[in-house]
This record gives C-alpha cells, sequence and structure tokens, in this order.
C-alpha cells in the first residue's frame, strides 16, 4: 500500500532508456495480415469486425471523406488495441499520457479543418457566425466559436486520458484494497474481489468504447468539413 499511487503511469525504461517507443508499436503485431487464398478464424473475425466498424465511421461521409478510410480504421484499432494491452498486470498504458494523446488529437483535427478551409471555405468560415445573428452580438460570437474550435482537440485528448487514468486508478485502488482485507475479514476481502472482477470487466468495455469515441468524434469533425 506504499507504492505510488501514480507509479505504474510513469513512462518505462530499461537500463536508462525509453521504451516507450517499442510500447507504442508492439500492437500492429497483434493483427495478422491474410496471406493465404482462404483464411483462418482469427483473421475471418477480425476482417468482420473491421468491415462493420468501418460501415458504421464512413455512413455518413461523401467519397472525399471515405478517403480517410484507412486513417480512422487504423486510429480505432491502435487505440482499442493499446487500451486492452494496458489492462495487463505490470503493462503500460500510453493512452494515459495526455502527451501522446494530443499527439494524436491535433494532428487529425488540424487535418479536418484544413480540409473544411480547403474544399469548403464558405461553409466553414460559416460555421463563426450562424445566419441570423443580432449585429451587437457578432463580435462576441465569433470569439466563442473560435474558442469551441480550438478547444475540440484538447477535449478529445482530455476525454481519452481521464476515462484510461480514472479506471486504472480505480483497479489500483480496490486491488490494493483486496490485499489489505484478507488478513482482515476473509468475507470483505471476498466482496471487494467480486467488485474488482466487475471493474475489470467494465475497463475492457470502456477500453474499446473510448476508442470508438475518440474515432467517432474525428469522424465527426471530417463530416463537417467535408
Amino acid at each position: 500500500m506504499n507504492e505510488n499511487l501514480f507509479a505504474s503511469f510513469a513512462a518505462p525504461s530499461m537500463m536508462g532508456l525509453p521504451i516507450v517507443v517499442l510500447i507504442v508499436m508492439f500492437p500492429s503485431i497483434l493483427f495478422p495480415t491474410p496471406s493465404r487464398l482462404i483464411n483462418n478464424r482469427l483473421i475471418s473475425i477480425q476482417q468482420w469486425l473491421i468491415q462493420l466498424t468501418s460501415k458504421q465511421l464512413l455512413a455518413i461521409h461523401n467519397q472525399k471523406g471515405r478517403t480517410w478510410a484507412l486513417m480512422l480504421m487504423s486510429l480505432i484499432l491502435f487505440i482499442g488495441s493499446t487500451n486492452l494491452l494496458g489492462l495487463l498486470p505490470h503493462s503500460f498504458t500510453p493512452t494515459t499520457q495526455l502527451s501522446m494523446n494530443l499527439g494524436m488529437a491535433i494532428p487529425l483535427w488540424a487535418g479536418t479543418v484544413i480540409t473544411g478551409f480547403r474544399y469548403k471555405t464558405k461553409a466553414s468560415l460559416a460555421h463563426f457566425l450562424p445566419q441570423g445573428t443580432p449585429l451587437p452580438l457578432i463580435p462576441m460570437l465569433v470569439v466563442i466559436e473560435t474558442i469551441s474550435l480550438f478547444i475540440q482537440p484538447m477535449a478529445l485528448a482530455v476525454r481519452l486520458t481521464a476515462n484510461i487514468t480514472a479506471g486504472h486508478l480505480l483497479i489500483h485502488l480496490i486491488g490494493g484494497a483486496t490485499l489489505a482485507l484478507i488478513n482482515i475479514s476473509a468475507t470483505t476481502a471476498f466482496i471487494t474481489f467480486i467488485i474488482l472482477i466487475l471493474l475489470t470487466i467494465l475497463e475492457f468495455a470502456v477500453a474499446l468504447i473510448q476508442a470508438y469515441v475518440f474515432t467517432l468524434l474525428v469522424s465527426l469533425y471530417l463530416h463537417d468539413n467535408t
């Protein structure tokens, strides 16, 4: 119980060298590429899930927006796999780092905004000033809409970081409480252990849901600008 509560969120290193890059690249190994005419069950399920998710994400897009299909599917697979790997004992979750989430959110958001200003300049500028706005409110609304636009990548990153970090902290606290209660009350420790199992199952769902939400919001930003 004397362990630092945030020790599991520190960037790991080996022999003094950071290994975050290796951890970030590791999930790509988990998705095998088909090399046979007839796929096995694992690859078939993988392709079915990818097709199902891509249909849901790209249903609202036009032809120009669907050119982002590979980017969006790579994004959801990367975030989902890193979130799930972070639930393994003694592992590190890159998506608990705000800097990494900002590194994903800002370029994607900037790409959607630049796409909008390039292909839909008038419509993109019209978002800063809703139709029928009274003349005295125009400067205030332009400032508010500009601020809300620049807050979007921050909201993406903070949402993902907060949800994943909160779940890991709860698992850490309840797991520590379970170990402490074993010598005090076996019944209470058993109840706490059941709660820990249920919370872990919930975190599996949260890991996948947050990956989908992050990608869906990027998809919606893209839809608004294409």
